[in-house]
């Protein structure tokens, strides 16, 4: 299940609908760590790994990660291959994986950070936080059916990164090596 959403309470909300005790989340853009809280108060026997790029994140963050154990935070950019084998190395399953890049900003981005991590790590739920997906879902048509049911693409199976994606030709190699663990 793929959900996206601008409001941040929606998104809150939709967060707390579908954590359970004994998760493993992978959030994306924590920032400072008011939804990482939130994540850590339901998400109590699981793991919770939470990256940022922001120089603003890392003091609230490991003030949080001595609060909750069960959280780690990485300070590292979501979009560079390293980081993604690094958290890839520490866990064996991803349940949700929490995407909130910027909120209404960079919908590219967003969406190609959504698809690497989630071909990688195959979430059983995503959650995404970003109004440029949501307009471009809502004003799209198409008479095509094609769905996944899971918090990935599961029309792309295990292909990693399509190759005809040429700015990301470095992580083709990169990432198909991570899918075979």
């Amino acid at each position: 299940m793929i959900k996206i959403s601008y409001d941040i309470e929606l998104y809150r909300k939709q967060l707390n609908e579908i954590l359970r005790e004994d998760d493993v989340v992978v959030e994306l853009g924590c920032h400072v760590g008011n939804t990482t809280e939130i994540i850590a108060k339901t998400v109590t026997k699981g793991k919770i790994i939470a990256l940022d790029n922001s120089p603003e994140a890392i003091s609230q963050m490991v003030k949080l990660t001595k609060k909750y154990s069960h959280l780690e935070f990485i300070s590292g950019d979501v979009r560079l291959h390293d980081i993604l084998a690094k958290v890839s190395k520490k866990i064996n399953k991803c349940d949700v994986l929490s995407v909130d890049l910027g909120g209404g900003y960079h919908p590219d981005t967003t969406f190609k950070v959504y698809f690497i991590w989630a071909s990688v790590l195959k979430p059983k739920h995503t959650l995404i936080r970003n109004r440029g997906l949501i307009d471009f879902v809502r004003t799209s048509q198409t008479e095509e059916i094609i769905e996944s049911k899971e918090g990935w693409l599961e029309s792309c199976g295990n292909e990693g990164i399509p190759p005809q994606i040429k700015e990301f030709e470095l992580w083709s190699s990169s990432l198909k090596k991570i899918t075979k663990k």
